[in-house]
């Protein structure tokens, strides 16, 4: 399996902002200095101890990931990144469909990169490359076709200048999709770190994208797919 580590800087957050794809049970509010919503901080370190919960089957249920994988729509050749993949929830499932060539499984945390690898690993899926993120970019060694990026929207900062960043990481006719929780949603993050799908496509437009799609069919998420302009 080919894996590399990179270590610069990934996302407009602090280090200290630990982008997963997940909402931790403690919350603090960052700066927005570019006039974006409020974005939640947390440090993500111990990969073992959120598995729990990042892939209890129930999950399942509610975040329905065959059918997202589906509604994705990733054609055979095409290169993928899970940005705040976390446990690799969606980078083993996204790994193991027939579209993708490689599946980018970008985090912050060490931990989480390295639980994804071994994951990967274990399951022989040699076409998942693990990528240490920084703190306001992803780190990708190549423009991809799709970024992925779920429930973790809420938690970077200064959005606009991240996005716009990321815009040099999708090929030319490449796809961002967002999924993040809904304001009514029974679990996810305080409402206060939870947008309307208005608010994300007032910020993405802000940093050259344009609304493309948008799947109504989770029940707890937002499911809102862009491209740039």
């Amino acid at each position: 399996m080919q894996t590399r580590t990179l270590t610069t800087t990934l996302f407009s957050l602090a280090l200290a902002t630990g982008l997963t794809a997940q909402q931790p049970p403690h919350t603090q509010q960052g700066a927005h200095r570019d006039g974006t919503q409020p974005h939640m901080q947390h440090r993500f370190e111990d990969a073992e101890q959120y598995a729990r919960s990042f892939d209890d089957p129930a999950r399942d249920v509610w975040q329905m990931p065959d059918r997202v994988i589906e509604a994705l729509g990733v054609q055979p050749g095409q290169t993928v990144a899970d940005v705040g993949a976390g446990t690799g929830y969606f980078t083993v499932r996204l790994a193991q469909s027939t579209g993708a060539k490689t599946i980018y499984a970008v985090d912050i945390e060490q931990s989480m990169v390295d639980y994804t690898r071994h994951r990967a690993e274990a399951a022989e899926l040699d076409n998942v490359v693990t990528v240490l993120a920084g703190s306001d970019r992803t780190n990708l060694p190549e423009p991809v076709d799709l970024v992925l990026i779920v429930d973790t929207y809420h938690h970077i900062p200064d959005r606009v200048a991240y996005f716009t960043r990321l815009r040099e990481n999708l090929q030319p006719s490449g796809r961002l999709a967002i999924i993040d929780f809904k304001k009514d949603s029974p679990s996810g993050p305080p409402v206060e770190f939870r947008f309307t799908p208005d608010q994300i496509t007032g910020e993405l437009e802000r940093a050259g994208f344009t609304l493309t799609m948008q799947h109504d069919f989770l029940p707890r998420q937002m499911f809102l797919v862009y491209e740039a302009k």
